[in-house]
């Protein structure tokens, strides 16, 4: 007569093979968490750099309205030439006290964009035929906007001739 004998085998090989299911799903699980923070900052960015470029745009246009007044102080964000404070490309400018708030509101953005103008050169050209001595000032406009969760920072610049 045989004795009925139990291994255990099949116990074990199931346990084997939940342990890696689990495993398995534990790492998509975390692949899809990364993804998700990686698309949520992408978007965060893509904000930051409309509000920044929308802040460009209002910089510019207000460069062309007349009676715009530079100082070597930088009030308001209109620089002058011979100003000889921080830039505000740099990372310590001051752009709560040295800059121009964008007036309009833009969906989830943490606060205002804002830009600065800077007066680079004045350059006369030689004289024409026509009499007149053209006289050309270029301009920088510096816009920095952060994104919904102020962790994504765009600073954006364009140079106008005029």
């Amino acid at each position: 007569m045989r004795k009925n004998v139990q291994n255990g085998s099949a116990l074990i090989i199931s346990l084997v093979f939940l342990l890696i299911l689990t495993m398995i799903g534990v790492a998509s699980i975390q692949d899809s968490t990364l993804q998700e923070r990686m698309a949520g900052n992408e978007r965060d960015r893509n904000l930051a750099f409309q509000a920044a470029e929308a802040a460009l745009r209002v910089g510019e246009d207000h460069l062309r309205q007349a009676g715009v007044l530079f100082s070597a102080a930088g009030t308001s964000g209109l620089i002058s030439p011979d100003y000889t404070g921080v830039r505000p490309i740099d990372n310590n400018y001051p752009w709560t006290e040295r800059s121009q708030q964008v007036s309009d509101s833009y969906a989830g953005v943490q606060a205002a964009p804002r830009y600065t103008i800077e007066w680079l050169t004045t350059q006369t050209f030689t004289p024409s035929d026509e009499g007149e001595v053209p006289v050309v000032n270029s301009y920088r406009v510096t816009a920095r906007a952060g994104g919904g969760s102020g962790d994504a920072v765009v600073v954006l610049q364009s140079t106008v001739s005029r």
